[in-house]
């Protein structure tokens, strides 16, 4: 058997750093402290190009070198548009205990007792290594494009999961020669698992996606550990091959709002019959989420406020209205009412105004026929307009702005009408 912690998706950038390399940091302790045999990164360790210079870049560094120094560490390819290709040469240069390796294409790695990591010249190992005590296969990222290129692009996303199928059960006779010999057998790759869920809970559902749970199990490996989606999820299946395992730990951090479920990373134990897990939870930032369909009710923010604690959490508020009442949010009073919160962020959505334009309303030239097509337009009942207009057409406008104040009637021979703002209907240009 072999202990093996599992972190995938660190995301190191500019924005991400501070939650990056806490949460990384505190794994790695955590890590150390339970004794792992052997570190498992399963791809988007950067979250964009980063200048070697560059704080995010030396704080990787850094833990990576702290994490070689206590056992063997392997790092996959993950996103092209996060770690772009060569991002992760460097880390084989960085000189720790134990060696770094740099799944950059598909293949074959053993670790040996001693600490080192053997790698198979082609897609796979003709025959096990002498001295192998786990055997692991590696899928970094697909390059699409390039798979469009040679299928076309209608046809790639297809093509991509047809081959990575075909792929996985090519693993297969080297898998149970490894099991026959008592070798844990471990996969490792970075894309999306069909019917797989999203970090705010969405079913990822669709034809582009890489692998099926099928795919994946049949590669006939005790544990294949996955990076790219962000939430903790797996899935397990007794057969031949034994006690089989899918995981993702999901990022280590919480880098975005309304994510759902715990942030941490995986202990694995993989025998050549079996393989298990556990997630050990990182001190991920918290996020609190407020929503409101209308404009933000400061009472109600309040008592939201005083049900959840705050402090030092991350808090967004979000509103709907109306172009017309953008004016009214009181951006400051949810500021104050926020105070304790460690970052505020206010998103307010606002709904245009649309105006319509009927044609040829403008060279009508008696009011009351504007009126007619006005309301043919906007589908709103002319009668009563008709007779708002003839009650208001005989009287002073100091007298209709006097009444409407008030909220009197206005009367005018036989007609009497009260005027009141008619709020529920579109407006339109009538000239």
């Amino acid at each position: 058997m072999i202990c093996i912690a599992h972190f995938s998706d660190l995301h190191y950038g500019t924005k991400n750093r501070m939650e990056a390399d806490r949460c990384f940091g505190a794994a790695i302790d955590r890590a150390i402290a339970l004794g792992v045999e052997a570190a498992v990164l399963s791809g988007d360790a950067t979250d964009h190009a980063l200048d070697l210079h560059a704080p995010a870049a030396e704080r990787l560094f850094a833990q990576v070198r702290r994490l070689a120094d206590h056992c063997p560490v392997l790092m996959l390819q993950g996103t092209f548009s996060h770690e772009p290709p060569g991002t992760l040469a460097i880390f084989k240069l960085l000189g720790g205990r134990y060696p770094v390796h740099v799944a950059e294409r598909i293949e074959q790695v053993a670790l040996t007792a001693q600490g080192q990591w053997l790698v198979s010249t082609g897609w796979c190992f003709d025959q096990l290594p002498v001295g192998a005590r786990a055997l692991f296969s590696c899928v970094p990222t697909v390059n699409k494009a390039a798979v469009a290129a040679t299928v076309g692009a209608a046809d790639a996303a297809q093509a991509v999961g047809e081959h990575l199928a075909i792929l996985l059960r090519g693993f297969v006779p080297i898998n149970r020669a490894a099991r026959l010999q008592g070798l844990p057998t471990i996969g490792i790759s970075h894309g999306t698992v069909f019917g797989c869920l999203s970090e705010h809970g969405v079913p990822m559902a669709g034809f582009d996606h890489e692998f099926t749970t099928g795919a994946l199990f049949a590669a006939e490996t005790q544990a294949f550990m996955l990076g790219h989606i962000h939430r903790h999820q797996f899935w397990e299946q007794e057969g031949r091959a034994g006690r089989q395992c899918i995981a993702y730990p999901g990022s280590i951090g919480r880098f975005h709002y309304g994510e759902d479920g715990e942030k941490g990373f995986l202990v694995w134990e993989v025998d050549a019959d079996q393989a298990r897990f556990a997630l050990e939870a990182t001190p991920a930032r918290r996020t609190v989420d407020v929503v409101f369909d209308g404009k933000p009710d400061i009472d109600a923010l309040r008592a939201a406020v005083a049900q959840q604690d705050i402090a030092g959490a991350f808090v967004r508020v979000r509103w709907t209205v109306a172009d017309e009442d953008r004016h009214q949010v009181d951006r400051r009073a949810i500021e104050r009412l926020l105070e304790g919160a460690a970052e505020t962020k206010l998103e307010g959505r606002i709904v245009p105004v649309v105006r319509t334009r009927a044609a040829g309303i403008s060279q009508l030239a008696h009011l009351a026929d504007k009126v007619r097509v006005w309301a043919q337009v906007t589908e709103a009942r002319v009668e009563p307009l008709l007779a708002c207009l003839q009650t208001i057409s005989g009287q002073e406008p100091e007298a209709i702005v006097e009444c409407v104040l008030r909220g009197q009637e206005i009367h005018y021979g036989e007609s009497r009408t009260k005027i009141e703002p008619m709020t529920d209907i579109e407006p339109v240009s009538l000239f």
